[in-house]
């Protein structure tokens, strides 16, 4: 009799997720998310860049360029449709967060506030529109 508990392979861990942005002017994101967002370059790709990767601590977003909106019209705000989710630890880092971003200049689609559900959060309109979600506990 064999014991498939042995031989089994351990669970596969996930390391995380990279969300893919859609951008229509590669430079000009790279630029937002670099001086208004506080990311820095991992890497680039393409001559010129039509992709690249762009973090800050355990946050890495994927910016890819297409040829024209990929949403038609405004569903993306009417629906609240997110590009990307970003956690924050607590109440106190994305309040700072926010005030850092207010006193940048951002556009907002939703300012901080506390949901139903216990969740702090903001949602950053990116240069073509794409809804980018901070969020921490309540608290």
């Amino acid at each position: 009799m064999s014991n498939t508990a042995a031989t089994r392979p351990e669970t596969p861990v996930l390391g995380g997720a990279e969300p893919v942005i859609y951008v229509t002017d590669f430079s000009a994101a790279l630029a937002f998310y670099v001086e208004k967002l506080g990311f820095a370059v991992d890497f680039t790709y393409g001559e010129p860049p039509f992709f690249g990767v762009v973090a800050r601590d355990a946050a890495r977003l994927c910016l890819r360029k297409v040829a024209g909106p990929v949403f038609a019209g405004n569903v993306r705000q009417r629906e609240e449709l997110l590009s990307a989710a970003i956690t924050l630890e607590n109440a106190a880092a994305i309040q700072q967060l926010f005030l850092d971003y207010q006193a940048a200049g951002l556009s907002f689609h939703l300012t901080l506030r506390t949901q139903p559900w216990g969740a702090r959060n903001f949602i950053v309109l990116d240069p073509d529109a794409n809804l980018i979600l901070f969020a921490s506990p309540a608290e």
